[in-house]
């Protein structure tokens, strides 16, 4: 299943400038899904991280693992319009840098559930260019 930015603002709470999801390349509600976002040079942050070198700063990376996770959460019924509260983050690694102009790909599963309580973790892998430029797993609660 893919969805387009229109479809996606249905299901994510998100708005620009903090919707990090551009469209939604694979989706298997309750398993996975495969998201991409692009890095438009023309974002204010870059202005200040770095002005001679610009990269897309880490908290990016994990906030886009996380609307990534959000799709894939928010789009069952149980949860779809809830607030998707980001709880935790675990065993990040940031591997190479992500630049002004790139489209990156996220990729999230549901590692672990506390259903009764509405908490899931998801690990998350992204993409820039087919390598791998970070990972991590995001804990959210849907509330």
């Amino acid at each position: 299943m893919k969805l387009n930015k229109d479809q996606i603002k249905e299901i994510l709470p998100h708005r620009d400038p903090m919707l990090l999801v551009d469209t939604v390349e694979e989706l298997i509600p309750g398993e996975r899904a495969v998201t991409t976002f692009y890095v438009d040079p023309a974002r204010d942050i870059f202005r200040g991280h770095f002005p001679e070198e610009p990269v897309l700063p880490g908290v990016y990376s994990v906030e886009c693992m996380a609307q990534a996770a959000d799709v894939l959460l928010l789009f069952d019924e149980r949860y779809r319009g809830k607030l998707p509260l980001f709880i935790g983050i675990n065993n990040v690694r940031f591997r190479s840098k992500i630049r002004p102009g790139d489209t990156i790909e996220v990729r999230v599963h549901i590692s672990a559930a506390r259903e009764e309580k509405a908490i899931f973790t998801c690990s998350a892998e992204v993409y820039d260019k087919g390598e791998l430029a970070a990972t991590g797993d995001v804990t959210l609660a849907m509330r």
